[in-house]
């Protein structure tokens, strides 16, 4: 998939690239490549084959503006920022940023799942968990973080100090999460239940679609919920002005969504 990212981006000259999180293979694909960790992936394989197609494009070299999913542990984030350190891309979790006029934000956390891995998950408006999931101040984590920090952050409070009062009317905003109840958070749970009570199958941030909602951004990508186009048939969806897109996908191929901010509604999705 990155080899196909990278082609594109020498062949068709973006101005800019959203990497929206999920972004390092699973243990058993490490396993598979050779790789005993994360951190090794990013240094040994991310760092050199963007600094090579860096060095190929000189001044054309698009800004890339990336976040970590919650399939992705924490503890990589060193190695992320060594790349922005290089230059390489610029690492958004939880700032802004410039996409040439476009103010830029991300976010990387979701509301709690049935995983056990929680560096990237928080409380999305209250301490309600779904039925089947298991709450932040459980599973573990690759890094530590304060009792206060798991019990007490939100989803929602993280979003307006992130935001603040600034205009999004020109806004980029990278989600890992999809809003919920949209066809972008629809997950393959139909039929299923935790004793007896059944599951919901819209697994998205309600913190997410408040936000869009309310604030109204150009643009919001997100990712999260791998099978949800191919169970609904869309990759997008629109609430009042925004366009919101998802490059999630759940098969081999490489997702590639491709938009120009100034005509979001032609935006493209294509399966590589």
């Amino acid at each position: 998939r990155y080899a196909k990212l990278l082609s594109c981006i020498i062949a068709e000259r973006p101005a800019a690239v959203f990497l929206g999180g999920d972004l390092l293979p699973s243990h058993l694909a490490r396993l598979a490549r050779g790789n005993s960790s994360p951190e090794e992936f990013i240094a040994d394989h991310l760092v050199p084959e963007f600094s090579k197609i860096r060095g190929e494009m000189g001044g054309e070299y698009p800004g890339i503006f990336l976040i970590l999913g919650n399939d992705d542990p924490r503890s990589a984030e060193e190695e992320i920022e060594r790349g922005a350190s290089l230059g390489l891309w610029r690492y958004i979790h939880g700032r802004k940023a410039l996409a040439h006029a476009y103010p830029v934000f991300g976010y990387a956390y979701v509301p709690p799942t049935p995983f056990r891995l929680k560096d990237w998950e928080r409380y999305d408006v209250s301490e309600f968990v779904d039925p089947g999931c298991i709450h932040p101040t459980g599973g573990w984590r690759t890094v530590p973080v304060t009792e206060r920090e798991i019990k007490l952050s939100t989803i929602k409070n993280d979003l307006e100090n992130l935001a603040g009062a600034d205009d999004l009317s020109n806004a980029i905003m990278m989600f890992h999460s999809p809003p919920y109840r949209t066809c972008l958070d629809r997950a393959g749970l139909d039929g299923m239940s935790v004793d007896h009570a059944p599951l919901d199958v819209h697994v998205g941030s309600i913190a997410v679609r408040e936000f869009i909602e309310k604030r109204q951004p150009l643009v919001t990508l997100h990712g999260h919920v791998h099978e949800s186009a191919a169970i609904t048939g869309s990759w997008r969806e629109r609430i009042g002005r925004t366009e919101m897109f998802t490059a999630a996908h759940d098969g081999p191929e490489l997702a590639l969504v491709r938009f120009s901010p100034s005509e979001p509604s032609a935006a493209t999705r294509e399966l590589l």
